[in-house]
């Protein structure tokens, strides 16, 4: 029987072995991820200090924390991704890092909103370089039946790196202050910078296998082999993506349903401002408590979710986002309620621990999805493109948009403005539902069609 090409190709990547060379090389990886969200979230972690000392109001802290973050991390991310596309990836990283962790030292040093806003700016350009750059490396260290276990591992840095932050407030507050938490992660970021510079380079899959390929053309014809392979241009890069989304539904939706979902994740920026104002927790238990809560929640949702995604496509054959609209049909009612009950009870904890669950649960499903849906050559800059959708339309909307209805129903007296922003946020994200239906719906025909496009 005749083996049609584009299943060649796909029994070809799924064949193909990770080495333990490759399973470090994604520790290593996710511990740098770790720094990337423990920078990220300190701003948001350290809330209750630095709100009342900086004299912030929750429109400041909002923009801080979101829009002016968001909107260079974003941005600079889609140039981030194509230069992945294109130049060394272990370098690129290593000056992204080095970037972020010397402007966090910086932002220690704040006296107000300004000085602490300009530090933000830059950092976000910093982090956009490493989650394009690191999916890139990863979808060349790994095979199409094991990315979404290395993606879930990878994004375990999401969870355990808000976990981290947390701690740092809840344990290391009390001896270096806030800024000196702020001095001492830079310092350690800048260590690793160190380190990953003199890490080697990751082959690219798919130019090994074209090179070797006209390498075996070429000693046909003329008996010499041919040393080097060009790359599509920057033009060429983006009109293929946008030739992707046109040709692929099932990856427009799993974008537009990921969006969905951050709607929700941008508003809790403010839940420890939500624990300590409206459910009476003093701000370092709660920072504790909810530090251990997450760690343990998203550990288990990135496993359950790279693990569970890959398993569920094997075995069903529709898409990973059908496995995340099952996770999010039975796991949003305990969200949503957990925001309205006692806090002194074990429910209002275990619903701490599903939030984090469930955020763990997305990133490896989803990251491992949008990467088998478009060409090899462009998997870093779609990735960009994909955060870039994720931070500037969803968590952009969810963190600024909930900082100015927190501070307009606290001026109109609304009783527990905190509350109320978290459950209509929580309810705006449930748009993620349907989109990841119909994703996981239309997946595998969308994938069959890139694979006999490729050959």
């Amino acid at each position: 029987m005749a083996l049609d090409p584009g299943e060649g190709i796909k029994m070809n990547q799924d064949e193909q072995g990770a080495s333990v060379g490759d399973y470090g090389f994604l520790m290593f990886l996710t511990l740098l991820n770790v720094m990337n969200f423990v920078d990220r979230q300190l701003l948001a972690s350290f809330a209750n200090w630095i709100v009342p000392d900086l004299g912030l109001t929750n429109t400041e802290f909002g923009l801080l924390t979101g829009l002016i973050f968001i909107f260079f991390y974003s941005v600079a991310g889609v140039f981030m991704g194509v230069l992945a596309d294109r130049v060394n990836r272990t370098r690129l990283i290593a000056a992204g890092l080095a970037l972020w962790s010397a402007l966090t030292a910086l932002s220690g040093m704040a006296k107000g909103f300004v000085s602490l806003a300009i530090p933000r700016l830059f950092i976000g350009i910093g982090e956009s370089i490493m989650t394009p750059t690191a999916m890139s490396l990863l979808a060349d260290r790994f095979p199409s039946s094991r990315l979404g276990f290395a993606s879930g591992v990878y994004y375990m840095g999401v969870p355990i790196g808000v976990a981290a932050s947390l701690f740092v407030v809840a344990y290391l507050e009390p001896l270096l202050g806030w800024r000196g938490c702020f001095y001492a992660l830079g310092g350690l970021g800048l260590a690793l910078a160190a380190i990953m510079f003199f890490m080697k380079e990751t082959p690219r899959k798919h130019e090994t296998e074209a090179l070797a390929k006209k390498e075996a053309e070429k000693e046909d014809q003329s008996g010499e082999a041919l040393t080097e392979i060009e790359r599509p241009s920057v033009k060429e890069m983006l009109a293929t993506l946008v030739q992707a989304f046109r040709s692929s539904p099932a990856l427009l939706m799993t974008v537009l349903g990921g969006v969905a979902f951050h709607f929700v994740l941008g508003a809790a920026t403010f839940e420890q401002l939500w624990f300590v104002q409206e459910r009476g927790f003093d701000r370092s238990e709660i920072a504790e408590l909810s530090g251990w809560l997450a760690f343990a929640g998203g550990i288990a949702g990135n496993l359950f979710g790279g693990i569970g995604g890959d398993w569920f496509l094997r075995k069903t054959g529709m898409g990973r986002p059908m496995f995340l609209f099952w996770i999010m049909l039975i796991l949003t009612p305990i969200s949503l309620y957990y925001r309205v009950i006692d806090p002194t009870s074990l429910f209002f904890l275990f619903g701490i621990f599903i939030g984090y669950f469930q955020l763990g649960c997305f990133y490896g499903p989803t990251f491992a999805t949008v990467q088998e849906l478009v060409p090899p050559q462009i998997r870093g800059t779609l990735v960009a493109f994909y955060i870039l959708s994720l931070n500037f339309f969803g968590l952009g909307l969810g963190v600024t948009g909930g900082g100015i209805v927190v501070d307009w129903m606290i001026a109109e007296a609304i009783s527990e403005p905190y509350t109320m922003t978290l459950l209509a946020f929580t309810a705006l994200s449930l748009l993620a539902i349907p989109l990841f239906y119909f994703a996981g719906r239309r997946f595998e025909r969308d994938r069959e069609a890139l694979y006999a496009s490729m050959a």
